[in-house]
């Protein structure tokens, strides 16, 4: 009894060493008075409190010690702690599922005050509340890469090319150029050759850098909403209290 208070806050752990969390509530038999059950705070920000056999736990310097595993406490029948005292039922569960012997005559147990929700001291109770922490971290979301490949299309280019072409032309002869004219033979055979020439189009390929083309990352910034439950204590008296205006600050 006297210890109960230093077990409240205290780290609970396993018989195999691992840590279970911190001990919230302490239940007591209604018949002896003695420790029958220790909550521990599991779960994501200790949001789920799980039901230990208190009978067999050993105090150590600022923990406690239970003989059943991680995974035996964070596997244990999901049972409401803020209800105050646990049912025969909720009760015989706990105690088939650490495989140990119960009861039916065995009185109902009750809580005492949690250390992190309600540290009673001598005339006041200390009201808690839990708070969201919210930060960021960066996680790999994808990958880009850059690959260059060849693909082949048309074009058409319109080239303005030339080409020779004979054109049959009569001169007549005149005074001036009659005696030139008939120089030679009175009659005579001949033949004359001309060259005709044209464009022809030629193709030919280059390769030429048209471009650079490289990934850049830029940071983008974005609100996004986070929703989480959060508990809270409240704090009210049983039986007749003269209530009389604090100043809450």
């Amino acid at each position: 009894q006297e210890q109960l208070q230093h077990v409240l806050g205290e780290t609970a752990y396993g018989s195999d060493g691992e840590k279970l969390g911190k001990v919230g509530r302490i239940f007591l038999d209604n018949a002896s008075g003695l420790p029958e059950w220790v909550t521990v705070q599991t779960g994501l920000f200790g949001t789920r409190e799980s039901f230990v056999p208190a009978g067999d736990a050993v105090l150590g310097d600022q923990c406690v010690t239970v003989p059943f595993s991680k995974d035996a406490v964070k596997n244990a029948p999901q049972v409401d702690a803020d209800q105050g005292e646990l049912s025969p039922e909720e009760e015989a569960e706990l105690y088939r599922h650490y495989q140990l012997d119960y009861t039916t005559a065995a009185d109902d147990v009750v809580a005492q005050p949690t250390a992190d929700t309600g540290t009673q001291t001598d005339d006041a109770m200390t009201r808690s509340e839990e708070r969201l922490n919210v930060g960021t971290e960066k996680v790999a979301t994808g990958r880009v890469r850059l690959r260059k490949y060849i693909v082949t299309e048309q074009q058409t280019i319109t080239v303005p090319v030339t080409r020779e072409e004979v054109r049959l032309e009569r001169v007549p002869i005149g005074e001036d150029d009659a005696d030139e004219a008939v120089a030679g033979a009175d009659l005579s055979e001949a033949s004359q050759d001309v060259v005709l020439t044209e464009e022809r189009v030629v193709v030919t390929k280059e390769t030429v850098p048209v471009e650079r083309v490289h990934l850049a990352k830029e940071t983008v910034t974005e609100n996004q909403q986070v929703t989480e439950q959060v508990r809270k204590e409240r704090i009210e008296t049983e039986g007749d209290i003269a209530e009389r205006p604090v100043d809450e600050r």
